[in-house]
């Protein structure tokens, strides 16, 4: 079956026709269209040598390293973008930017995802601790956020910055009542706001989405998760992994232990050979990310990962040359 991107793309819908069988389709299709629309990428791929024609098989799409979000605008075609995501980053560090042309596409993306791991959104509270996100204002977590809280029909749901007293009232109300709620934040505003506010959230949904930005000590993912646990009462911490370059995510449930939505694969590459892609085993993480319709579906990180058979993967840190940037700083 061949898939025609150009007509593919002027479907509202096309995303959510992803699956297990199709996807390796979809993603060729994606390497083709990309190829020809995205300079950054051709001009990648042809001084890598690589012959498009030759690319028909996941495992020989090259990926574009991360860094070019950076240092290049990334476009498939040229556009004016609807909306510009920038990563957050440290003081004097250079920011990655993400132009998407449509945030329809972005939003169908998250609350597909969403609804693959959790159900509808709109049966959800969701109460959003995204200090620093939240005052940049071209943040794709707080966008991600934002549209959550719009889908859902209850009153309680939104942003909080410094209203921990509220926040904790709401959480125990929340508990009691035993309505389904989120409470959806980075990692440093979580540690804050437990280490101040110890209480009982059993059969809350507790999510971090990483971020300690120098605001303390560098923990480890289960460091973190540990604490949540012993404050909160909680059997389990879940995680988000997405990142400014990419509109698909991926969701940790339990144990740290991703699993990407429907949009999404992931590899592992050789450090010193990015061209060895993996299908298990450990090694810098290679995503494709199919949302990524309108920039590059096929990004090269800096983080490292341990990847299983059945495409779950762990975070075990970040390369040492990358810039440490605030929605992975943490190492497990």
């Amino acid at each position: 079956m061949y898939i025609n991107i150009e007509q593919l793309k002027e479907k509202d819908s096309w995303l959510a026709e992803v699956n297990d069988r199709n996807f390796e389709e979809h993603a060729i299709a994606m390497f083709h269209f990309q190829y020809v629309n995205c300079i950054i990428y051709r001009e990648f791929v042809d001084a890598l040598r690589i012959n498009p024609f030759d690319v028909n098989f996941l495992h020989r799409i090259p990926f574009l390293p991360i860094s070019f979000f950076k240092t290049h605008e990334v476009m498939n075609g040229f556009f004016k973008p609807q909306v510009t995501f920038e990563s957050s980053g440290t003081t004097g560090m250079q920011s990655s930017k993400h132009y998407l042309k449509d945030t329809r596409l972005y939003e169908q993306s998250f609350m597909l995802a969403f609804e693959q791991f959790y159900g509808e959104p709109d049966d959800y509270v969701f109460l959003c601790l995204l200090p620093s996100y939240l005052e940049r204002g071209n943040s794709s977590l707080v966008f991600m956020a934002d549209a959550l809280i719009k889908k859902s029909r209850h009153k309680e749901s939104g942003f909080y910055l410094d209203e921990w007293a509220q926040l904790a009232g709401t959480l125990q109300a929340l508990r009691i009542s035993g309505r389904k709620a989120m409470l959806l934040g980075v990692t440093f505003a979580l540690l804050d706001f437990a280490e101040k506010y110890p209480m009982d959230l059993e059969g809350i949904v507790v999510m971090e989405t990483g971020g300690m930005k120098g605001r303390r000590e560098e923990w480890t993912r289960e460091q973190v998760h540990a604490f949540l646990k012993q404050q909160w009462s909680l059997k389990e911490v879940h995680s988000e992994y997405g990142m400014t370059e990419l509109l698909s995510q991926a969701y940790s449930i339990r144990g740290g232990l991703f699993k990407p939505s429907n949009t999404m694969r992931v590899f592992v590459r050789d450090e010193n050979d990015p061209l060895d892609i993996k299908l298990t085993g450990t090694g810098c993480l290679n995503v494709i990310d199919l949302a990524n319709l309108h920039s590059c579906s096929f990004i090269a990180t800096d983080d490292i990962a341990r990847l299983y058979i059945d495409n779950s993967f762990e975070v075990m840190g970040r390369l040492d040359h990358s810039a440490l940037r605030g929605c992975s700083l943490m190492v497990v």
